[in-house]
């Protein structure tokens, strides 16, 4: 049964990125196209602002998940109902906050920004793009994360690539028929409104929950360490994006959004693709199966690492060729920035490669523990940026993203080897030997390869020449460090050697 939750899970995954990042990418150049870069830089920073709440629900939402996994496995009702009860009177409270918040909000963003469109436009278009975040606390947080917990992230997954879809569709035409974009933000907060009442029907069908039974206790015991820990995440990943508004140009943080879309799509892949092993490492480890947890994870890093440098080498080398199509005839703003789009993408490529290490912290229930490296971390990102932004713009902020995402990677990975796995870190540090080794030989070989015309047409022959060398020599490069390994990994996933670690 798990096998076939993972394949559901990553099946699905794959699918709904596909589509995410189709719809991510045709919805933001129809912007620049229609209403500008200024408009486009301001739903950037109305929706980074704004995130500062959805970005809560991953801290509690991680909690509860790591809460549910023992009340799972032992199929413990009450239990269950306890954490979900405790994770539905929070989220009810932050749906609240966030209300106040966004109110607040549209008073003072336009104050705080280039006035262009105008004071009551754009306090519209702050209440429009808050209100589905509304929703999701109000209707929808809940159910997510029984689902992520109960490996069925799959029903996610259908779910969100339908109201993906729909919102596309929505929103092109109603911007094809030259609407103001405050129309079509208020559209896409309807549609968005599907998802949460799916996943109500579908958990309300499908298990049994007692939303009326007394708490004994407090079963989310870490909620608040949890909070505390992806506030400081979510400063760290939305730093850039504010340091901009403020000390910079709205025009720059366009230009930001755009290499963003290329190297956000890439980690939501990363991410969502492991989602399904993060709760099926959370099942092992609060069954206690410690040789198979071993196993697993090992298999898990490795193709983390493998299959994210592999992206984000090929990445790093188109991201310019496709910013200089996607941008063409843009003129009000340069958007080829080379070494931005550098520290961007590998920064960007060091925080997928630390999702195994993250993954496995939080499936464990070490909240409290890893949450000064998570203010650390945004502490370094925010001192960094706001000291070299003035003098380098766009490749300050990225440059202190890069050295915050290194630090707490590094960190991470020691934590598992003294706390959760105790593995030699010798194993952390060969694997990032291998992915250095493998960027240096893609961006050798590939020198030759060029963008002809500024066509998409041009762009997908030059993407397709790249990916196929790459991934060759990608393929040739694990094979010659890791053969043992991955001839170790196919058996554990045929099944034939479950409880033996590859290396063995």
């Amino acid at each position: 049964m798990r096998r076939k939750k993972l394949i559901y899970n990553t099946l699905s995954a794959f699918l709904n990125q596909m589509i995410t990042l189709v719809c991510g990418f045709i919805l933001p150049r129809l912007i620049i196209s229609h209403y500008g870069s200024y408009t486009n830089g301001l739903l950037s920073s109305i929706t980074q602002f704004l995130a500062f709440f959805s970005m809560m629900e991953m801290g509690v939402g991680a909690v509860t998940r790591a809460s549910l996994y023992d009340p799972l496995a032992r199929n413990d009702k009450a239990l269950l109902s306890q954490v979900l009860i405790s994770s539905k009177r929070f989220f009810d409270r932050m749906g609240l906050l966030l209300c106040a918040y966004s109110l607040v909000l549209m008073i003072l963003f336009p104050l705080l920004v280039d006035r262009s469109m105008g004071a009551l436009p754009t306090a519209v278009l702050v209440i429009a793009v808050a209100f589905s975040s509304v929703c999701q606390y109000l209707f929808g947080v809940v159910y997510m994360q029984l689902l992520n917990a109960d490996q069925k992230t799959y029903i996610l997954n259908i779910t969100t690539s339908i109201t993906l879809i729909l919102n596309t569709i929505f929103s092109v035409v109603l911007i094809n028929l030259n609407t103001t974009i405050q129309t079509v933000k208020i559209a896409a907060a309807l549609v968005l409104l599907l998802k949460p009442i799916a996943l109500k029907i579908y958990v309300e069908k499908h298990y049994d929950i007692n939303w009326k039974q007394e708490l004994d206790g407090e079963p989310l015991k870490q909620k608040w360490n949890g909070l505390a820990q992806h506030v400081a995440n979510y400063i760290h990943k939305h730093a850039d994006t504010v340091i901009l508004t403020f000390f910079s140009t709205l025009k720059n943080v366009s230009i930001y959004y755009v290499y963003h879309l290329v190297t956000a799509g890439l980690q939501q892949v990363v991410e969502i693709l492991t989602t399904g092993i993060s709760s099926l490492l959370g099942d092992m480890y609060a069954r206690k199966e410690n040789d198979k947890l071993n196993s697993v994870f090992s298999a898990f890093e490795w193709a983390v690492h493998t299959i994210v440098t592999l992206i984000y080498s090929i990445a790093g080398i188109l991201i310019i060729p496709f910013v200089r199509v996607y941008t063409r005839g843009v003129t009000d703003a340069n958007y080829i920035v080379p070494l931005f789009a550098f520290f961007i993408v590998v920064a960007n490529g060091i925080y997928c490669i630390r999702l195994p290490y993250n993954h496995m912290a939080l499936s464990a229930g070490r909240f409290k523990e890893t949450q000064n490296s998570a203010i650390v971390e945004a502490t370094i990102n925010v001192l960094v940026s706001i000291i070299l932004v003035f003098k380098f713009g766009l490749v300050g902020v990225a440059i202190g993203t890069f050295v915050s995402m290194l630090y707490r990677t590094i960190y991470l990975a020691w934590f598992l080897k003294n706390h959760i796995l105790f593995r030699p870190f010798k194993y952390f540090v060969s694997q990032v030997l291998v992915d250095i080794v493998t960027i240096a030989i893609a961006v050798v070989s590939t020198r030759w390869i060029t963008l002809g015309n500024e066509t998409y047409l041009s762009w997908l022959l030059m993407a397709l020449k790249i990916g196929v060398l790459v991934s060759l020599e990608s393929i040739a490069v694990n094979f010659l460090f890791y053969k043992k390994e991955i001839m170790g990994y196919t058996r554990l996933f045929l099944n034939r050697r479950d409880n033996v670690h590859p290396n063995a």
